[in-house]
């Protein structure tokens, strides 16, 4: 054992002191070094969409312009390929970049000009990494919480809005550009050639076309685990069923992935793996825990044709991946930010508490789902915090958490959050509101909104947001990301047979468990693990500011959920979950399409009732289809323009898309109290409408 003598212990007392002091004037002042006026953004002129817009304005959210561009460009520890492979992909069938503004447009990232943090101008959201003496290119949280709204060539930029962004149809023509650069020869040539000239993470060609392969094999094992029967399009995506499935990839052991492959049939019943072919494809791979690289043999060992292997076709790979992980069929909305740091309870079925070190973990657990590189290992017995914290300190190994993600950042995004106001409806760019019809519609919420969605002051420091969580048979709205979150079940790969602390006690975590708890071990894990990049005691001082942070800084206090929900039992401890939250609907006006799913296109929509067997064929009702992905701005309806426009055909058919539920203002859901109300008249509605633009 090491013996330290008081001059030395005073030593490091002084250098965490000093570091954390450092830490804490170093994160603010440079906050404030990018200023840039337009906050980055520039307009299109005939985009994918054949949209046009000039420079987006900013309304007054709270934030100053170096607020958001610290914003948009701060990193989470997301590494999603290789910084100069960013800079230098061409899209497939194109001597165009990856990076292009147009292209970027077409998944509905929002195009940026080059500035102090962002020199190479990258779209909002994409943002440089370092990890491990590495670049990376990796998302921010802007690249799904930052939004526009255009009007007659007018943009509007949102700080904290859902994005519209199409993040499937992004990764999977990634991949395809990174196979295609792997196998024509010019495209080959003019990337190396490209990368090289970077003069930075590489020095030869056989380094360039080596991690080329290795980062192809990586999206496409990515894309193919999260397959989707259920299109998610624009505007939305499955990120916890993301989050779930990436998880599971990190922890599984060897034992865990043979004895599922040993299971694996076809749905005539018929094994598609013999055990001899299970041996040979899992020779040689990590015992303990498995990760990206050992997956990526796995799959290419399933698919080879060559003696020995099983050949699989891509349908019967699919049933593998069911076999380990789940089908993220279940996409949302994009959430908006607002508030949130001063919410209760997160997410749409309020998976998350917000006190404590609760947005830290949930913070993390984002990361994980957006490419943290996790360098998860078994290591032997010794004694770690995340070792204690996720009860492996009697297993006979232990996962070590290294990863990239930034504790520290996502600390100081978090309190950044706090500070952010809603968007208040622009009446020089969209319209004034109608006064008197407002008036009128404040009566109209007050009956049939208010009890759920809360009114308050935007700009009110000591507020509060509390969620009124309703069940799923009281708002009716879609179950599948209310079900899955709780039903999703995996193999708990060394967490098998830890305690975990839940509401209404304590679990024991089976071989097979639900897999929001080996997420919550996992984040557990990882927030109890000091950044890798840093000097030691640097890590250490900066662990324990981040964490005496989040925790101190929070306002946010443990409290019991609000709402008519059914409460977890010891037989259903997660019942709960089994709910959507309501909050306030403080500019609400920015963050079409609505209900959790966006499956309802505008406000006025979705006081219409869903047409059902036996309703009259001339009534009003919700689309049952409608076209996503158009920034142009409806203000009489309130939402985007669903018809004429480019996008995504939306069709409110089948679980994942339906558009039924919360039908209160169509006088078919019953009130917090289970009074049902009488249908609005159409002139209700409309006052509703215009009341609701003042929020």
């Amino acid at each position: 054992m090491i013996k330290l003598n008081k001059q030395a212990l005073k030593f490091i007392c002084l250098g965490l002191a000093l570091s954390i002091t450092i830490t804490f004037i170093a994160g603010k002042a440079y906050q404030s070094w990018d200023n840039d006026p337009q906050r980055g953004a520039i307009g299109i002129e005939n985009g994918e969409f054949n949209e046009s817009y000039s420079t987006p304005v900013y309304l007054n959210q709270g934030w100053s312009a170096s607020d958001s561009l610290w914003y948009y460009n701060t990193t989470q520890g997301s590494a999603l390929l290789p910084y100069d492979f960013y800079l230098s992909l061409e899209q497939k069938n194109s001597q165009v970049p990856v990076r292009d503004n147009m292209n970027m447009d077409k998944y509905r990232y929002l195009p940026q000009k080059p500035t102090f943090f962002n020199p190479d101008g990258l779209a909002v959201g994409f943002v440089k990494e370092t990890y491990q003496g590495k670049e990376y290119m990796g998302y921010t949280c802007a690249a799904c919480h930052t939004s526009q709204v255009n009007f007659q060539g007018k943009g509007i930029r949102i700080d904290g809005g859902p994005a519209m962004a199409d993040m499937v149809g992004f990764l999977t023509s990634l991949e395809a550009a990174m196979k295609q650069t792997i196998n024509e020869n010019e495209k080959r040539e003019r990337f190396v050639k490209n990368v090289l000239a970077l003069k930075n993470d590489y020095k030869n060609e056989e380094q360039v076309m080596a991690d080329l392969e290795k980062w192809t094999e990586a999206t496409q094992l990515y894309n193919t685990i999260n397959h989707s029967k259920v299109k998610y399009g624009h505007a939305r995506l499955d990120a916890f069923g993301r989050i779930y499935n990436r998880v599971l990839q990190y922890v599984l052991s060897k034992e865990n992935v043979k004895d599922a492959l040993i299971a694996v049939t076809s749905p005539s019943g018929r094994h598609i793996l013999s055990q001899p072919e299970v041996d040979k494809v899992l020779e040689g791979v990590n015992e303990t825990i498995l990760g990206n690289d050992d997956f990526s043999l796995i799959i290419e060992r399933l698919m080879s044709k060559e003696p020995g292997y099983p050949g699989l076709s891509v349908k019967e790979t699919l049933y593998v991946r069911n076999a380990l992980f789940n089908e993220p069929n279940a996409p949302v909305s994009y959430p908006f930010l607002w508030d949130i740091a001063q919410s209760d309870y997160v997410q749409w079925n309020g998976l998350a508490g917000n006190s404590g070190l609760g947005p830290l973990g949930r913070n993390t657990g984002e990361v994980i789902g957006v490419f943290g590189i996790l360098d998860w290992t078994a290591t032997d017995t010794g004694f770690s915090l995340s070792s204690l914290l996720t009860g492996q300190d009697h297993k006979r190994q232990h996962i070590n958490f290294k990863s990239s993600i930034n504790l520290v950042n996502l600390q100081r995004l978090e309190s950044h959050l706090k500070s952010l106001q809603s968007p208040q409806w622009p009446e020089e760019i969209l319209g004034s509101i109608d006064q008197e019809k407002a008036a009128r519609g404040q009566r109209v919420y007050t009956q049939y909104c208010q009890s759920c969605h809360e009114v308050i002051d935007r700009s009110n420091l000591d507020r509060k947001v509390i969620a009124q969580m309703s069940g799923l048979e009281h708002i009716g709205t879609d179950p599948a990301m209310a079900e899955n979150s709780v039903l999703y079940k995996g193999k708990s790969g060394n967490f098998e047979h830890t305690y975990q602390d839940v509401d209404v006690g304590t679990v024991l975590i089976t071989e097979t468990a639900p897999v929001v708890q080996t997420l919550t071990s996992a984040t557990k894990g990882v927030v109890a693990t000091p950044d890798a990049d840093k000097w030691w005691i640097r890590r250490v001082a900066d662990w324990f500011y981040t964490v005496g942070l989040s925790f101190f800084n929070n306002d946010i206090k443990a409290s019991v959920k609000n709402g008519n929900y059914n409460p977890d039992t010891t037989a259903n401890p997660y019942n709960s979950l089994l709910a959507y939250k309501a909050r306030p609907l403080n500019g609400i006006w920015a963050t079409a399409p609505y209900l959790h799913n966006g499956s309802v296109p505008t406000l006025y929509d979705l006081l219409l009732p869903v047409k059902r067997e036996g309703d009259p064929d001339e009534g009003a009702y919700r689309p049952d289809t409608f076209m996503v992905g158009s920034r142009e701005f409806d203000p009489v309806r309130v939402g985007f323009r669903s018809e004429g426009y480019q996008g995504t055909r939306f069709i409110t058919q089948g679980r994942g898309n339906l558009n039924t539920g919360h039908e209160y203002a169509a006088g078919r859901t019953a009130q917090m109290n289970g009074t049902v109300l009488p249908a609005l008249d159409d002139q209700q509605r409309w006052d509703l409408i215009e009341y609701i633009k003042t929020l």
